[in-house]
């Protein structure tokens, strides 16, 4: 009988310990899947009691053969979080095959590990894979994406069906699909990554404390030749924005707005970031014009409070600060 590849699975924490604990809960039925790999809750300076009820939960459920947690001194970030833990799966005796990134918030269906391995090992061109999201509900969550661009831009800023479809390759959220597929990023909720990838692109960029940071990993993963691909058959319970509450309309903070300009400097330039706001600012106008004139747009504008004055005057500052250019 062959060896099962060995994963190691990497949840970075802040302040969410009992959907930790539930998530594990879910994995204890599953661990045969990981090949002897191990688990790692890695906590970010949570400093409510996280770390000592995460780590009662392992002792009296028996969990600590496979299950460890890793306190922090200070909380820098996702990615931050994450090398901490790919740090931890390379320096262990044996040879790690993949890491997998689970949120706290995200719940793994019975087979879903499994379900994930199983694609990877059968398509070696595949660097990364990510599983299907259901939400408390039952429904399906979109959760393979295409790249964020100046173009994805302006079809965010207008929401207008027909230059959606007119500019379809540029669509960041595209129509769900129920069968494995290609596409440019899997959400950072459950995720498997090839070793060699990590080993060809290096640590995640820890200049994004949170969001975008995983789109560019992906970003980067492609420019080196890797796939990414969506796996269906690999379902997992997704609580969205529990961890970090991104889906309330109260006002954004900042890092999410210096994460997003990050990526588009990164990967696009500061006249990249430039054509994104302005074309960002052309779209959302012609979205007001038509819901004046009542030629459609009269659906709910769900937007973060000052999203506009946020995002234009943080990238305005930025830019004549210097900001921008520091950017790597």
């Amino acid at each position: 009988m062959n060896k099962k590849p060995v994963t190691w699975i990497i949840t970075v924490n802040y302040r969410t310990a009992d959907l930790v604990i539930e998530s594990l809960h879910a994995l204890a039925s599953q661990k045969e899947s990981l090949g002897g790999g191990k688990i790692v809750i890695v906590d970010n300076a949570s400093g409510d009691g996280s770390v000592e009820k995460i780590a009662s939960a392992i002792d009296s459920e028996g969990w600590a053969s496979w299950t460890s947690i890793m306190p922090m001194s200070r909380n820098g970030g996702f990615a931050f979080g994450n090398n901490i833990g790919f740090s931890q799966a390379f320096s262990s005796a044996d040879h790690v095959d993949y890491l997998m990134l689970l949120n706290p918030d995200s719940v793994a269906r019975p087979g879903a590990i499994e379900k994930l391995v199983d694609f990877m090992e059968a398509h070696p061109e595949a660097g990364i894979a990510g599983s299907r999201l259901e939400n408390e509900d039952g429904g399906i969550e979109c959760s393979a994406h295409k790249f964020h661009s100046p173009l994805s831009e302006l079809l965010e800023g207008a929401r207008l069906g027909l230059l959606t479809r007119t500019l379809s390759n540029h669509e960041v959220t595209p129509s769900l699909r129920d069968e494995a597929h290609r596409c440019d990023w899997v959400s950072g909720s459950s995720m498997i990554i090839r070793r060699k990838v990590i080993e060809d692109l290096g640590a995640m960029d820890e200049g994004f404390f949170l969001y975008f940071e995983e789109v560019d990993f992906f970003f980067r993963a492609a420019q080196a030749g890797w796939q990414t691909w969506h796996v269906p058959e690999s379902v997992v319970m997704h609580i969205e924005g529990a961890s970090t509450g991104i889906k309330s309309t109260k006002r954004r903070p900042a890092y999410w707005y210096n994460s997003r300009r990050r990526y588009f400097v990164k990967h696009y330039g500061i006249s990249g970031l430039i054509l994104a706001d302005l074309l960002w600012s052309l779209g959302r106008m012609t979205f007001f014009i038509r819901r004046f004139l009542r030629l459609g747009a009269q659906g709910e504008l769900r937007d973060p409070k000052y999203y506009s004055f946020d995002l234009l005057l943080g990238d305005m500052h930025a830019i004549l600060t210097g900001k921008v250019w520091k950017i790597r």
